[in-house]
């Protein structure tokens, strides 16, 4: 509980003595004195913290660390009172006789004892033997305020002069940072963005919490709120050390209460030092992105006058915004493309995990699929690997590989990923795939470079497939060099988020269009709807007639009475899709109508 505490009372000479200062500075001297006294109250706080019978080392520590952030804004409040206060003084020769402390350093006094009295007379109610120090208390009060009258009174006279307000104390000096702070568990990767005005950072934070799930958050909140909870007011008068201790204990209370979030962003990276502290504690957890861009592009970006951004620039310039440079691990130059930015940023944000240096490889064998097929998957993975190094990946990512194959229904998704000169040899291989597949089944090929994996420009489908083979899946052809980026749940969640407007347009389409000969692949696309909107929901489910089992538990949604994946595909192949095409749309309308309820409220 914060007690409220009495109020600064000036001795009545000085009280008088200081009406007749100037507006400016009598508003100057009382933020000072109601700063110091409210300083003086919470030191008092972080002293009975220390003295707690049950503090932790901890807790002690940080009080402590409190105790000496509050000395240090003392003094200064202290000097500051100190100048305005020295304006009551006549000038006085150097023999003239020297008071022991300056005016602000009795009010300090004066302070601590109106605290005292407080403190004292709250407890005397339960303790009569520290009731009978109150009247002691009450009378050194009165003495010191009389004390200081006399002061003000000779130094107004020019009888006493008054020390060197100066005290030039060392509070705050960079001290050594505990090595055994670390970033949380919950914490995969901070990015945290540097530049002059107009540079990008906003942008580049604002992309990263977008498509790749990150938190976004500002360096001056995470100190205001360290300062805060230490009983601080101003954590830029802290050591870079100590700066940094603040924002990382700050990090980590929030990752804890943000179970969900893996990637943080921070922006507002004005300071080399403390950001450089920072990394020290957090070593390559947080990784430093400077921004480069010359002043003329960011005054013309910025739609404002360069004046303007100049006047910003001082600002940060003056706080050493321009050195984080030296100790980015990154300094992009943002005056190209948004993508070329993006794929950088992609690069930058991935998160560590352990990546095999190679996945199974693997040819569909019966009786999972028909000798053909297992025939032609063999001599394609052959001609594939046979195009040299350009050809870094290929695998079948449906229905083969996932033992889910119905001959006459299902597809082959092939994955293939090569660089972009390879496409030629890529397309005689994937005529030569359908040549020997005959009607066997039909092939869909998804091309890609390995720089649009590395930047994370990813469709939701192709981000599937590669979570399955980062998890095991086996693939026909994969080159060592080749990284596949690390795909998590959380981006496949985000991923569902993304795709199902598109899925549910199509189905919309579909049923709008609903002949038996697209029976198969309006009964695909319900099958897909519904998979996304388990993942939407926090549900992994796989198999169609599984998945459609699970989504008629939503709420509200009730049962699909959809046939079986086997009835619906022995209708499809028996050519009698109409047996089934009535239930199939009943089906799509039921989930069309839940899905525009869901939206509508």
């Amino acid at each position: 509980m914060i007690l409220p505490i009495p109020p600064l009372i000036l001795p009545d000479g000085l009280a008088e003595a200081v009406q007749t200062l100037p507006d400016k500075d009598c508003r100057r001297l009382t933020q000072a004195l109601e700063g110091l006294h409210a300083v003086n109250s919470r030191l008092w706080e972080a002293e009975d913290r220390v003295r707690a019978a049950d503090a932790s080392p901890v807790a002690v520590a940080d009080a402590k660390r409190a105790i000496d952030q509050l000395n240090a804004e003392r003094n200064q409040l202290a000097e500051r009172a100190d100048e305005v206060l020295a304006t009551l003084a006549t000038t006085a020769s150097a023999e003239t006789p020297v008071h022991t402390e300056t005016i602000a350093g009795s009010l300090d006094r004066l302070s601590v004892l109106t605290l005292r009295v407080f403190h004292t007379e709250r407890a005397a109610v339960l303790d009569d033997l520290i009731a009978r120090r109150v009247p002691t208390l009450h009378q050194q009060r009165d003495e010191l305020g009389a004390a200081i009258d006399i002061l003000t009174i000779e130094v107004m006279s020019g009888r006493r002069r008054l020390p060197n307000a100066a005290r030039h104390k060392l509070y705050g000096r960079d001290e050594a940072v505990s090595v055994t702070m670390r970033p949380a568990r919950g914490i995969d990767k901070v990015v945290a963005f540097g530049g002059l005005s107009e540079c990008g950072k906003s942008t580049s934070a604002r992309y990263l919490v977008d498509f790749h799930g990150a938190q976004r958050l500002k360096i001056g909140y995470l100190l205001q709120q360290g300062a805060l909870r230490r009983g601080l007011s101003d954590p830029y008068q802290l050591s870079a050390a100590r700066q940094a201790e603040l924002l990382l204990e700050e990090l980590n209370r929030f990752a804890e209460g943000h179970r969900d979030v893996r990637l943080f962003t921070i922006e507002s990276v004005h300071d080399d030092a403390s950001i450089a502290e920072l990394k020290e504690l957090m070593g390559d957890v947080l990784q430093i992105v400077y921004l480069d861009v010359p002043f003329d592009v960011r005054a013309t970006r910025s739609g404002t006058c360069p004046q303007a951004v100049a006047a910003k620039d001082e600002v940060k310039l003056s706080r050493g915004a321009h050195r984080v440079l030296e100790v980015a691990d990154f300094v992009l130059d943002n005056t190209g493309s948004v993508l070329d930015l993006r794929a950088w940023l992609a690069h930058i944000a991935q998160r560590p995990a352990v990546q095999p240096d190679q996945s199974p490889t693997a040819i569909p064998q019966p009786p999972d699929v028909p000798t053909t097929v297992a025939d032609a998957t063999a001599a394609l993975a052959d001609t594939l690997r046979s195009a040299g190094p350009a050809v870094q990946l290929a695998a079948l990512t449906g229905s083969p590989v996932q033992g889910a194959w119905i001959p006459g229904w299902s597809d082959l998704d092939l994955l293939v990923v090569a660089d972009h000169q390879a496409a030629p040899a890529v397309s005689r291989a994937l005529a030569d795939y359908r040549r020997r597949l005959g009607d066997v089944a039909s092939v869909g090929l998804t091309l890609v470079t390995a720089d649009e994996l590395l930047a994370h420009r990813l469709v939701p489908r192709l981000a599937f497939a590669l979570y399955n083979i980062q998890n095991g899946m086996p693939v026909l052809h994969r080159t060592a060099t080749l990284h596949v980026p690390v795909i998590t749940p959380d981006d496949l969640a985000r991923a569902a988020v993304r795709e199902l407007p598109q899925v549910v347009i199509t189905l919309r389409r579909l049923r709008a269009e609903a002949t038996p000969g697209i029976l198969r692949q309006l009964y695909k696309h319900i099958v897909l709807a519904a998979r996304l909107i388990l993942r939407e929901n926090g549900q992994w489910t796989s198999g169609p007639d599984q998945i459609l089992a699970a989504a008629s538990n939503l709420p509200g949604l009730g049962p699909l009475d959809l046939p079986t994946l086997q009835s619906v595909a022995d209708a499809w192949r028996e050519g009698t899709p109409d047996n089934a095409l009535s239930t199939v749309i009943a089906a799509a309308d039921r989930l069309l109508a839940w899905y525009a309820l869901q939206l509508a409220a």
